[in-house]
């Protein structure tokens, strides 16, 4: 059994969908379960129609209504206009019109799930009622009912000794007698005890392929992408990009954690301790090897870059100009922690504790006027955050050049990696 995961960009509109479908015909003769992520752009649009939901819900209604006919639209392209989609596109905007009608609870995380994850439930609905128009024998599978997570809305907990059970009681039983076919399924959103909708942290999609390999002891993980592998660099950025044929489970986590966009950050652990190796393609070029990620592989010998935008860089220090110690820094790291702040680089000094984060106001805002509370709080943004995996002299320089405006705040290296902090201008 092998899982596939497609991302938003491979699924984005019809050509798209029918090179989706062109794929798992290629692999007709196999038990595929096939993980998809919501159409291209469709996760921030859903974002939109929660900001209106917020702040101006007039607006609720033209936005998912130009939703709708996007979905319509690609169904009618791929399918004629009468096509078997439209019954399921109109149970899912009714659910979706329920669930706009409700009152704005007192958590965000738990409305931005309940909210968003239609993107997904109406990207996979689609695709599995096409492929079975394409004499594909497809299941379609609701996630929520599969991975259980915890009640921490917008980046669940997995429990995986449930997961595993339910799990065992869908998709294994499904392929019991079946030597190929497809079990289709979301990517990123995930369910609750209490059947509450959960999502597992933005771009997640890769991480449930994983977890379902993980529990299916399945023989392989393929993430099919818009670029022919993992790229040492963002080639849009970089015009002279190059591909890593391999890469150890160690070395692509370092890269995910730091901000490369090609796999998310949890995707490796389940893999790691099953030794499930990942395979990242083209979609655009199937026959092409792509990356491999397993236990053993050469060292890599070419920097790696990863450049991070809108980034917020935070100093903390004591009021009573004492020098940071332990205590301090377990007071600052609880409340980075209960805000959910994650942190992409640390500096400390004697009377300064400083963290460089994603610039993301709905959580830093709380937490800062937390950290105020006890301490002097200062911060900077437009901060941009430069890694170099496996730098030399020569990959520093090539960063700086590349914004000779931007201010170099910190510089911080160990034996493997480089990170630059820049203000830009």
């Amino acid at each position: 059994m092998k899982v596939f995961k497609f991302g938003g960009a491979s699924v984005k509109d019809a050509p798209a969908i029918e090179n989706l479908k062109n794929i798992l015909q290629r692999y007709g003769n196999e038990q595929l379960v096939v993980v998809i992520s919501a159409m291209g752009k469709t996760t921030n649009f859903l974002e939109k129609v929660l900001d209106a939901y917020y702040h101006g819900p007039e607006n609720v209604q033209p936005l998912v209504a130009e939703l709708r006919t996007r979905h319509e639209t690609v169904a009618a392209q791929l399918m004629g206009p009468d096509n078997p989609f439209l019954p399921h596109s109109e149970r899912l905007f009714n659910l979706l019109d329920e669930q706009l009608r409700r009152p704005v609870s007192d958590n965000f995380d738990y409305d931005y799930d309940r909210i968003v994850s239609f993107g997904e439930l109406l990207s996979t609905t689609l695709i599995a009622t096409y492929l079975n128009t394409q004499n594909i024998d497809t299941q379609w599978l609701d996630a929520r009912q599969v991975i259980r997570t915890d009640n921490t809305y917008r980046e669940g907990h997995v429990d995986w000794a449930v997961t595993k059970k339910l799990v065992g009681r869908t998709i294994s039983p499904h392929f019991r007698n079946r030597a190929r076919g497809v079990v289709l399924t979301q990517g990123f959103i995930a369910g609750t005890a209490e059947n509450q909708t959960t999502t597992l942290g933005r771009e997640g999609s890769d991480y449930s392929a994983a977890i379902l390999a993980y529990t299916l002891d399945a023989e392989s993980v393929t993430v099919w992408k818009d670029v022919s592998g993992i790229l040492n660099a963002d080639p849009k950025r970089f015009s002279d990009a190059v591909k890593i044929d391999k890469l150890t489970y160690h070395e692509t986590v370092e890269l995910a954690y730091y901000g490369a966009s090609v796999i998310h950050p949890k995707t490796l652990k389940p893999l790691h301790n099953k030794q499930i190796p990942l395979f990242v393609k083209s979609f655009f070029h199937p026959e092409d090897e792509g990356s491999q990620i397993t236990r053993k592989a050469d060292a890599v010998d070419v920097p790696s870059y990863i450049i991070k935008d809108n980034q917020l860089l935070i100093s903390v220090s004591p009021r009573d100009f004492s020098i940071i110690g332990v205590e301090n820094l377990s007071v600052i790291l609880d409340i980075l922690s209960r805000y959910r702040i994650k942190i992409n680089l640390i500096q400390n000094s004697a009377l300064t504790f400083s963290v460089c984060t994603d610039n993301v106001p709905l959580r830093l805002r709380p937490c800062i006027e937390a950290l105020k509370e006890e301490f002097v709080v200062r911060f900077n943004d437009g901060i941009r955050l430069a890694t170099i995996r496996h730098y030399d002299a020569g990959s520093e320089r090539t960063v700086l050049e590349m914004f000779p405006d931007d201010e170099v705040l910190i510089r911080q290296s160990n034996r493997h990696t480089l990170q630059l902090v820049l203000k830009t201008q």
